[in-house]
C-alpha cells in the first residue's frame, strides 16, 4: 500500500485542490502552486478528506504524540467547519472513538442557545485537537488560541493541518509550524508536505500519461523553496 503522503497527494490531484501556476498568497509572496481547500466541495470529497485526517490522528495516537482520550476536534470557521465535523465521523467511524465537534461562530449570538462555540461545549480541563488546512503564517491558530482559553480552561493537544507548507515566518528563518509549537507547546502535525507533495506528484501521472509534477513545476516549486522554505 502506498504511504499516507503518496496516497494524498494522489487525492489532491484527483480532486483539483492543488494548483500549479502563479499565485499570490495572503502574504504577498508569488508562489507556484496553491492548495485550495475550497475544491472538497461535496460528500465523497469531504468524507474521503476527514478519513485522511482521521488515519493521520490515529497514527499520531499509536505512537504516543498525541493522547487518546481527546474530547472534541476544533475545527476554526469558515474554513475549519468541515474538517471538524468529517474528522470526527471518521474517528468514530472508523477506529471508534467517541469524540465531538466543536466550531466558533464568527459573531457572539445572543439569542437561542447563544455563546460563541456550535457543537460540543467546551469545559475545564477538556481537551481539544485543532485541525485547519494549510498554515503559512499561523495567523488562524494566534486567533483562535485565545478563542478557546476565553471560553473554557481546556488542553489543546495538538493541530493536525492537510499540507505543511514548509515556509519559513516573514521575520525569522523558522517555519511556521516550527514557531507555533514553540510558541503554544504543542505539537503540530500535517497529512502531507510539500517535498512529499512535490515527489509524489512526479510519479502520478494524468489521464494522458503525463506526469503531474513536470521537471518545470518541480524546478519551480524548488526556486520558491530556496527562497522562502525553512
Amino acid at each position: 500500500m502506498e504511504s499516507l503522503d503518496h496516497r494524498f497527494t494522489e487525492f489532491l490531484l484527483e480532486s483539483q485542490a492543488l494548483k500549479f501556476g502563479e499565485f499570490t498568497l495572503k502574504s504577498g509572496r508569488k508562489s507556484p502552486y496553491f492548495i485550495n481547500a475550497g475544491a472538497f466541495n461535496d460528500g465523497r470529497k469531504i468524507a474521503t478528506l476527514g478519513a485522511f485526517y482521521a488515519e493521520k490522528i490515529a497514527a499520531e495516537i499509536e505512537a504516543g504524540n498525541l493522547p487518546e482520550d481527546i474530547d472534541t476536534v476544533f475545527g476554526p470557521a469558515y474554513k475549519g467547519i468541515p474538517l471538524g465535523v468529517s474528522t470526527a465521523i471518521a474517528l468514530t467511524a472508523g477506529y471508534g472513538m467517541e469524540v465531538g465537534y466543536t466550531f466558533d461562530r464568527k459573531e457572539k449570538k445572543d439569542h437561542g442557545d447563544g455563546g460563541m462555540m456550535v457543537g460540543t461545549q467546551l469545559t475545564d480541563g477538556m481537551k481539544v485537537l485543532l485541525v485547519d488546512d494549510v498554515m503559512t503564517a499561523g495567523t488562524a491558530v494566534r486567533e483562535v488560541i485565545p478563542k478557546l482559553k476565553s471560553e473554557a480552561n481546556v488542553e489543546v493537544v495538538g493541530l493536525v493541518l492537510s499540507v505543511d507548507r514548509m515556509e519559513k515566518t516573514k521575520d525569522s528563518d523558522t517555519s511556521a509550524v516550527e514557531a507555533v509549537e514553540a510558541e503554544f507547546g504543542f505539537p503540530v502535525f500535517a497529512i502531507a508536505n510539500v517535498k512529499e507533495i512535490f515527489e509524489a506528484g512526479q510519479h502520478i501521472e494524468t489521464a494522458d500519461g503525463a506526469p503531474y509534477v513536470t521537471p518545470e513545476i518541480k524546478a519551480a516549486a524548488d526556486s520558491y523553496l530556496e527562497r522562502y522554505g525553512a
